[in-house]
């Protein structure tokens, strides 16, 4: 069923579109999203592969193959540090999947689900950042100014975004 319909190419353009427009929201609000002490991050492609998850019903979307690429392009396009991304995204995929499983998909489900996706997102690339030596920022530091800031501008985009999204995927299928 996914190789005869529009999904088979829209959900990668809607990806890789995810994922610049990742990079266009910090360059064009970087004083908005990245003042001092407190950063926001913006995580569409995250809500991509999520809303892949949430919407793929009886169509089985290849999501962890593509979140492998996206990871790999993420990693070498925007951060320093090669590999996180790449076992992060199949992770959400993952996750999501499991969760699906016990909740039902719909509007509310998915926004705890999302929160549940970028707290792991985060989590795992401060610790990598620790790992690494390329933060020196306390715990506690980083829920305060980094967690709740990206939480509260993802679950804002996750609000405005889904039923559109909802909408794009619904088209592709």
């Amino acid at each position: 069923m996914y190789r005869l319909s529009k999904m088979r190419f829209g959900f990668p353009i809607g990806l890789f579109l995810m994922l610049f427009l990742d990079g266009s929201l910090s360059q064009v609000f970087s004083s908005q999203m990245f003042g001092v002490p407190s950063v926001m991050i913006s995580h569409l492609v995250v809500l991509w592969l999520v809303c892949g998850v949430l919407f793929e019903e009886n169509m089985t979307i290849p999501l962890v193959k593509w979140a492998v690429v996206v990871g790999i392009i993420f990693d070498l396009y925007y951060t320093g540090i090669f590999g996180v991304y790449i076992f992060v995204f199949p992770l959400v995929v993952y996750v999501t999947r499991q969760l699906v499983k016990y909740i039902s998909p719909n509007f509310l489900s998915g926004l705890l689900i999302y929160f549940i996706d970028i707290t792991i997102v985060e989590a795992l690339s401060f610790l990598a950042s620790r790992v690494v030596h390329m933060t020196s920022m306390s715990g506690s530091a980083f829920l305060v100014n980094t967690l709740a800031p990206t939480l509260a501008l993802n679950l804002a985009l996750f609000v405005v975004l889904y039923f559109p999204i909802r909408g794009v995927y619904n088209w592709l299928k």
